[in-house]
């Protein structure tokens, strides 16, 4: 194993970039809960009363519901229900194939794809001004005017350029960053022994990537000594699953300790703290904790702890070489190369048939 770097401290500056995203988190916790409290108060002046919106107002309210499920509007409490915003949301993405507005008098408006284009460009590239884009689209063949540019986005609810670039997706940031970022996270599993049920912690490793997975460890009960054990052989200078990786995202779990991240430090990885209650910052590593769970144990009773690491194994295998992925287009991670496509049908089963995967014999 290579020798550890010399003791680093956190800078001044890092430091105070935590404590501001901190700060600003629970700063955005009470905005919603003031915004939420403030919304039932209407509600209540309005009572009875029936809201008239234009339709301005509900193709901007539609836009913005679409990216927020059923549930959060709901418990948002928001002035319409989450079926009317649905509703308004079918009747403006169906407006585009609406050709009556071809016939007013005056100067036709730009075709759907023009402004379908534009938009594509706004969303991809948010430091983009008006400019910027109409130089863009006419290199792309397209004449358009800076302000029919600034009117398509207005009326398709897009913010201008200084606005969008205050909120970048953490999608699009972690794509920037791809190959280099890693995520950890445990999830817990209930095995049976001679003593009875027994909760075992299991500690993943995913590169977000090439969405290769590590069991780093399972264990009954986590401890920094283990936790320490276990980054020693994640960060080896020769095979560490960690070698080459910038960043690691973990979340706020006690047993990621201080000693723990400067470790990680030590060995050229920056640990990535997120905030609390913010699954959806660390959705890769929790996508694939829940199909575990749901395709392999959830629907079955691990006998001891040699039993769930065979299950592990079966699963990861699966995982890898039999199991398609969204992320990937629809892909294997490790795709056989010796499959056929015109060949008899074959099944390959593991677990006894808990996990199948189907294949082309060759001839």
């Amino acid at each position: 194993m290579a020798p550890m770097k010399s003791k680093s401290w956190c800078s001044p500056g890092q430091l105070l970039m935590l404590m501001l995203a901190g700060w600003i988190n629970r700063l955005q916790q009470t905005v919603i809960a003031y915004q939420k409290e403030e919304i039932k108060v209407l509600r209540e002046m309005l009572g009875c009363k029936r809201l008239r919106f234009t339709d301005g107002q509900r193709r901007r309210l539609a836009l913005k519901a679409q990216a927020l499920s059923r549930c959060t509007l709901k418990e948002l409490g928001s002035l319409v229900t989450p079926d009317t915003l649905c509703r308004w949301f079918r009747q403006y993405a169906g407006a585009k194939y609406d050709s009556s507005e071809m016939r007013r008098p005056g100067r036709p408006p730009k075709p759907q794809y023009i402004r379908d284009l534009v938009m594509r460009l706004a969303k991809e590239n948010t430091n983009w001004g008006y400019t910027k884009l109409r130089d863009v689209m006419f290199t792309l063949g397209h004449k358009i005017g800076r302000t029919t540019v600034q009117r398509i986005l207005a009326e398709d609810g897009i913010e201008p350029a200084p606005e969008r670039r205050k909120h970048m997706p953490w999608a699009t940031f972690l794509k920037a960053h791809w190959g280099t970022i890693a995520a950890m996270d445990f999830f817990k599993v209930e095995v049976m022994t001679l003593f009875g049920p027994v909760r075992y912690s299991v500690l993943v490793v995913m590169d977000l990537k090439t969405r290769h997975v590590e069991v780093a460890g399972i264990v009954c009960e986590a401890y920094e000594k283990w936790m320490l054990q276990v980054l020693r052989n994640l960060t080896d200078a020769l095979d560490g699953f960690l070698l080459g990786k910038t960043h690691l995202i973990m979340d706020r779990d006690p047993i990621f300790t201080a000693g723990v991240r400067e470790m990680l430090r030590h060995a050229g990885t920056k640990p990535v703290r997120l905030p609390r209650r913010s699954p959806n910052l660390n959705a890769f590593i929790e996508r694939f904790i829940r199909s575990i769970k749901e395709e392999c144990l959830d629907r079955v009773i691990p006998l001891g702890e040699a039993h769930l690491r065979e299950l592990i194994r079966e699963y990861t295998a699966h995982y890898y070489a039999e199991r398609p992925h969204q992320g990937l287009g629809d892909m294997l991670i490790q795709p056989a190369n010796d499959h056929a496509t015109d060949g008899l049908l074959a099944r390959r089963e593991r677990l006894g048939g808990l996990l199948n995967y189907y294949y082309r014999e060759a001839a």
